[in-house]
């Protein structure tokens, strides 16, 4: 029944005829899909596919993206000499749902769990590049880089930001995209500046978009 849903709208009659079911079974099956939220009606009253299939794939590809983000992050921290980090946005904040941190010397920890602010910093840049245009420009209200920069980050790919977040940091981020091209999570190199320098994309840039191109790689694989 999902399946005959997923190509749009059906009535109780086009259920029927797409799945060879009885029409009471058909109604059956329909209603209890729709109390727990799998199939839904549009204003028509048609049968629709529900919310919580989208909610259900968000998980899976959210745990594929977390399964993934390990070896890739360990990798980018041992390839650039920094520490690592995978965000998501959340609202109007930004979570660090992975992160490898630097082995010694200087480093930007942010440990796996922190809140940071959707204002500031490369991650957030990334993670609101891409939006559709009225949450772009609510976006950024109040931020600490403009729309002139969030073009800049469209067109190369990638941002950085040089002492934004925090004084004395700089960073590189890169877009993770899920199947449907749109930005899921943003990964990150941050350290001090004086070991980035002010022009860090410079130097990590290349690495940073790798290691996204990869992860955008493990959720296409996986679809979502």
């Amino acid at each position: 029944m999902l399946s005959a849903l997923e190509s749009g709208p059906a009535t109780l009659a086009g259920l029927v005829a797409a799945t060879g079911l009885a029409r009471p079974t058909a109604h059956r099956l329909a209603v209890a899909l729709e109390h727990h939220r799998m199939v839904a009606r549009d204003m028509q009253g048609r049968f629709i596919l529900g919310p919580r299939l989208a909610e259900l794939s968000a998980a899976a590809g959210e745990d594929r993206l977390l399964a993934a983000a390990g070896p890739v992050l360990t990798h980018l921290r041992d390839v650039t000499g920094e520490s690592a980090q995978l965000y998501r946005r959340q609202g109007d904040m930004r979570i660090c749902v992975a992160a490898a941190e630097r082995l010694s010397g200087l480093r930007d920890t942010v440990p796996v769990g922190s809140t940071l602010p959707m204002k500031a910093g490369s991650a957030a840049q990334v993670l609101l590049a891409w939006e559709e245009p009225e949450r772009l420009h609510r976006g950024l209200q109040g931020a600490r880089f403009t729309a002139t920069a969030l073009s800049g980050v469209r067109r190369r790919g990638w941002a950085q930001s040089i002492g934004e977040r925090e004084p004395g940091v700089a960073s590189v981020s890169a877009p993770v995209r899920g199947p449907s091209n749109r930005v899921v999570a943003a990964v990150s190199v941050s350290g001090p500046i004086e070991r980035l320098t002010r022009h860090p994309g410079r130097m990590h840039a290349q690495a940073v978009i790798d290691a996204a191109a990869r992860l955008t790689d493990a959720l296409r694989r996986n679809g979502s």
